[in-house]
């Protein structure tokens, strides 16, 4: 049994994947400069999710208005650990959660069909302080996988689930430092 709040995402030794569903004019723009720009907004809080299938259910499997391209956005290691260093807990003080330039939640953890499972995954917001630095430095690949994601609903859809989990990014458990998995574990 998965403890309640642990981070598992597809990760190496200096990287993680995080993923994001944008509408295809920024996928679009964002693919072709390797990275993102304009139509991006660089001045609203962009969330981002470890968990591919918390993604899919968030996007309905890109088929929501505005999330039907699914990114997976592959960052250092060292810019993820260094948001989740700022970030607050969504649940926390009011105050606290307004100044902070990093929003922490957990929501819990999905399955290939949308159920909720008894644990969490978490989901970071990048405020705009944060932004250019996340999208300038942190960033170090985009991938799109919405092909990927089309098949995969299309082989669920038919009766292959089998089939479909195989195109699902292998997630295992990403080892934090104490004072961040301390960090992110107050006000849950």
């Amino acid at each position: 049994m998965a403890p309640l709040y642990q981070i598992r995402a597809d990760h190496d030794g200096d990287t993680i994947v995080v993923y994001q569903a944008y509408a295809p004019v920024i996928a679009d723009a964002a693919l072709r400069a390797g990275r993102f720009v304009t139509p991006f907004s660089f001045h609203r809080m962009t969330w981002i999710k470890p968990s591919f299938l918390w993604l899919m259910h968030r996007s309905n499997w890109a088929r929501k208005p505005g999330q039907e391209r699914v990114l997976a956005v592959r960052m250092t290691r060292t810019g993820w650990e260094e948001a989740l260093s700022r970030a607050v807990p969504t649940t926390a003080d009011p105050a606290a959660v307004a100044q902070a330039p990093v929003h922490v939640q957990w929501d819990p953890e999905r399955s290939p069909r949308g159920a909720a499972l008894n644990h969490y995954s978490i989901q970071v917001g990048i405020g705009r302080d944060l932004i250019r630095t996340f999208t300038d430095d942190w960033i170090v690949s985009l991938t799109d996988l919405t092909p990927q994601v089309r098949k995969a609903t299309a082989l669920m859809q038919n009766g292959h689930a089998a089939k479909a989990r195989r195109l699902f990014p292998t997630e295992r458990v990403y080892p934090l430092p104490r004072t961040l998995e301390d960090r992110l574990s107050r006000g849950v």
